[in-house]
């Protein structure tokens, strides 16, 4: 041998890839007893004192059982999955009657909360499977008859008051969507189960069913949901013929100035009247919502105080926040009740969030979530008879003064945007950058790599413009480029929806005329209530 190959047969023999990679993982991996303990905070919601809490730092195996799935895996049984997981602590018996907590389980209720036998614990190595009666913590295992009770995601225990495992956070988002129907109205049910298991079979993929009756299916990327579409039509559809829409973009809307006047909206019995404001939030706080740094769930006085020291809000403000939008899709936005000496206002508490959660997913532009909104209570005047002011009567004005709000404090469409990793000889340098400008691509910067004739290209590419630019951007260098995209930030589009002729108001036009909405901007003197 000679050249490439002798080279390949000498490191072959040498550094073989399997035994050096278990090795290193073995040699240089902390073991779990190590690793819980410092990690056992980061992992378990709950207080880390109690039982789940001290025997998962501990990964003791005679503690409580602690089991974290973490994805659901085909079994060769059409239909079934394999649970896949890890013990934490206790151990995982076959036969064993276990808590199933899902992903919205709440201690001390009932929801989400299956109580059930393990039909049987398997070990999973590569392609095969072996069973055994049971399996202490530190380990990897599959568990059986599990897939009837979790979707993604979940927490097995058999600590009564144990509480879940933090969720997994990915870095990327569905932002590219696809409709799909059947071509033979008998096949519907076959799409409904196909649509339920590659939910289950990949924890990124979204299956939901739109308020237009169209079966939607959101992925992070071209290439992700065309692996999904082969999956569902080849494994999960069993060859019944489906029809695909055209890949659809999610987007955004989104204000760009503070509201400077009261918006006024009036109950449909005119007894009561809502006065709001509205504000962007700062990219600052926008990222703390993101990444978990700011929750809903913790305590209201430290949040208010991490608030005003960390992200300038005031302190009072930041006391009085009655509800974070926080959809699974992670869309930004904050109520804040900014009144002075209002009687009754906490009956209206619950109307008021209801009517913000429901404008925050659906906004008047074009009916896309709002992200990175602050709306502002300034003053409310109530009817003093409770029958006057319940839900029906303080929904809709509410309702009405956000859309006000929207239009009046510069309304703009934000799209999502990937990060593209694009590595190229430097002679071909020319076909990248041309594709990128035929694409609405910024070039963010460029690497050379020492002792090679490649660079690497970063650049922010919009999700609209990035179906086939791949197969473009090979045909512009004769196939030397090699592109990355992963999901990066929601970026303002340039603009106004209201100015004719620009872009943003183009795309918002072909949004609303996509999902049935009459032509035309929807007008401030709609929704603002003159007194």
């Amino acid at each position: 041998m000679t050249g490439k190959p002798l080279l390949k047969r000498v490191m072959q023999t040498w550094l073989p890839a399997a035994e050096t990679l278990l090795m290193m993982i073995v040699n240089h991996l902390p073991s779990p007893k190590v690793a819980q303990a410092y990690r056992a905070e980061q992992l378990y919601d709950g207080p880390i004192d109690d039982a789940a809490g001290v025997a998962i730092a501990k990964c003791d195996a005679k503690g409580p059982l602690m089991m974290y799935i973490s994805k659901m895996i085909p079994t060769s049984e059409k239909g079934r999955f394999y649970a896949f997981g890890r013990v934490f602590s206790g151990t995982i018996v076959t036969g064993g009657t276990v808590r199933i907590q899902g992903p919205d389980y709440v201690p001390g209720k009932k929801t989400d909360l299956y109580v059930k036998k393990v039909q049987r614990t398997v070990l999973m190595m590569g392609r095969y499977v072996e069973q055994m009666p049971d399996c202490p913590c530190g380990n990897i295992v599959g568990l059986v008859g599990m897939d009837a009770y979790l979707l993604k995601a979940g927490t097995i225990t058999t600590f009564e008051e144990a509480h879940n495992f933090v969720t997994m956070k990915y870095s990327v988002s569905p932002v590219v969507r696809v409709a799909v129907e059947v071509k033979n109205a008998s096949d519907l049910p076959k799409l409904m189960e196909g649509l339920k298991r590659l939910a289950k079979s990949d924890p990124l993929v979204l299956c939901y069913t739109a308020p237009t009756g169209e079966h939607v299916i959101a992925g992070a990327g071209e290439l992700h949901l065309e692996i999904c579409l082969k999956d569902l039509a080849e494994d999960f559809m069993k060859g019944a013929p489906i029809k695909i829409s055209e890949p659809v973009v999610s987007f955004c809307e989104s204000t760009s100035e503070e509201t400077t006047m009261d918006i006024i909206a009036k109950s449909p019995n005119k007894h009561n009247r809502i006065y709001m404001r509205s504000a962007p939030l700062t990219a600052k706080f926008i990222e703390g919502i993101d990444n978990n740094d700011i929750e809903p769930k913790d305590d209201p006085k430290l949040r208010a105080r991490k608030m005003c020291d960390e992200y300038g809000w005031d302190l009072t403000d930041a006391r009085k926040v009655w509800t974070f939008g926080c959809p699974p899709d992670g869309v930004c936005n904050v109520l804040v009740d900014t009144t002075k000496a209002v009687q009754y206002l906490s009956e209206i508490k619950d109307s008021c969030i209801s009517a913000f959660m429901q404008t925050t997913a659906c906004g008047i532009l074009c009916e896309e979530a709002i992200r990175g909104v602050r709306f502002n209570i300034t003053d409310v005047t109530m009817h003093a008879d409770a029958i006057h002011r319940g839900a029906g009567q303080i929904m809709p004005p509410c309702k009405r003064a956000m859309y006000a709000c929207q239009i009046k404090s510069g309304p703009c469409l934000m799209e999502p945007m990937f990060l593209a990793d694009i590595t190229v000889p430097q002679h071909a340098l020319a076909g990248v950058y041309s594709t990128l400008n035929q694409r609405r691509g910024v070039v963010e910067g460029k690497e050379d790599r020492p002792g090679t004739p490649l660079c690497k290209i970063k650049a922010f590419l919009p999700v609209l413009e990035s179906f086939g630019f791949t197969g473009l951007l090979r045909e512009n260098t004769s196939g030397q480029a090699f592109p990355q995209l992963i999901f990066s930030h929601w970026q303002a589009i340039p603009g106004s929806p209201y100015d004719e002729g620009s872009q943003s108001a183009k795309i918002c036009n072909d949004v609303r005329k996509r999902k049935g909405l009459k032509d035309g901007m929807p007008a401030f003197n709609d929704y603002y209530d003159k007194l």
